[in-house]
């Protein structure tokens, strides 16, 4: 059974699942892999990297720049990591050991967003949101899929020039 309040994509990234749970818990480089285009950086004074019920701060824009406080929700290192907002809704990262069609080793990451238990869901899909985030959650983990191959071409475990 599907349900339209649970959005979720996979895609396989060469890349090992610790490494790319470090970019996911790391919100300075969220908006480096946002699909969306909405996520414009982390506050300054919320923390370096996630945890169990971490709070942090993101600067945003839809259509207006705004700011939202997220709480990390779930957090299994190297596995799964999940923030909320005030509104509810979950946006989560199930990160799981993989072999390609090639044999190369990496990730099979799935991106979800979760509004299954937001009381006022129903306004979630008429501001259009369930029908945009399948294309920004691809949009997302291909970006993801870029990086992490930047970082593995580099082999020098810093960040890429825009991110300095």
């Amino acid at each position: 059974m599907t349900n339209r309040y649970l959005v979720s994509r996979s895609r396989f990234i060469a890349a090992a699942p610790e490494a790319i749970f470090d970019v996911l818990a790391t919100p300075a480089l969220h908006s480096v892999i946002d699909g969306s285009d909405t996520v414009k950086g982390a506050q300054p004074r919320g923390p370096e990297r996630l945890s169990l019920g971490a709070k942090f701060g993101m600067e945003m824009n839809i259509l207006l720049d705004y700011k939202i406080l997220n709480t990390v929700c779930e957090f299994e290192e190297g596995r799964r990591i999940a923030w909320r907002h005030f509104g509810g809704h979950i946006w989560r990262y199930l990160l799981e050991p993989a072999v390609d069609a090639a044999g190369r080793p990496g990730t099979t990451v799935t991106e979800q967003w979760d509004a299954r238990h937001v009381p006022a869901r129903i306004l979630l899909r008429l501001l259009g949101y369930v029908r945009r985030h399948p294309a920004n959650i691809e949009q997302t983990l291909a970006k993801l899929d870029a990086y992490m191959s930047s970082e593995t071409a580099s082999s020098t475990g810093s960040a890429p020039d825009q991110l300095r």
